[in-house]
């Protein structure tokens, strides 16, 4: 199954790396930057392919909050925290908010749909969303491109030794958890001192 894998992923590499990339999919950029090390891409397409990608997967979620408004009042039941916290953040830092949501977990599909439900111009979207997907593809695949010897080398070993894999890989992925957890709610904390602050006020 391994070498079956390993052979579509060879010849329909740019296929997958594209529908990969609509889904935010770092690990499709990682592979994409190891299939350049090895040769089996070429590494400035590679980059393109998963830019679009990003970039469509991305403007998808942009117009579901732009016309399917209803979709989204059943999202905000169980996300409302999380739209709460992307209109926090439009609101504060603007169109940059843009370019870090890439990076931001938990969040990524919920920004670009706080964005279509408001007024901002879809062309300025568009534009600033393409650039930042060529921007996060280039800086994701570039380090799997330069390391790839030595990750093929920590893949290789983590295959053979998958019982001290699983747990490291199990604790990073829980540490990154935690951290976005906590900064969603220091947002929160000070959204709700502002509303407190607000009432004083008044």
């Amino acid at each position: 199954m391994s070498e079956l894998f390993i052979e579509l992923i060879k010849e329909y590499g740019y296929v997958i790396l594209f529908l990969w990339s609509i889904l935010e999919g770092e690990m499709g950029l990682i592979m994409g930057g190891l299939l350049s090390h090895t040769g089996d891409m070429w590494y400035p397409m590679a980059i393109f392919i998963a830019g679009l990608g990003g970039f469509v997967g991305d403007q998808i979620y942009f117009y579901i909050g732009r016309y399917n408004k209803k979709y989204i009042s059943k999202k905000l039941r169980s996300q409302r925290r999380k739209f709460a916290i992307a209109h926090i953040l439009l609101k504060r830092h603007g169109w940059p908010i843009i370019f870090i949501q890439r990076y931001m977990y938990g969040l990524r599909t919920v920004i670009p749909m706080s964005i279509g439900i408001t007024r901002y111009s879809a062309k300025k979207f568009a534009f600033i969303n393409l650039i930042s997907a060529w921007i996060w593809a280039a800086v994701t695949i570039m380090p799997a491109y330069i390391l790839g010897d030595k990750i093929l080398l920590l893949l290789n070993y983590a295959h053979e030794h998958w019982y001290f894999a699983v747990p490291i890989i199990g604790a990073f992925l829980a540490s990154i958890w935690y951290a976005f957890y906590k900064i969603e709610q220091n947002i929160l904390i000070k959204k709700k001192a502002r509303e407190h602050e607000n009432r004083d006020i008044k």
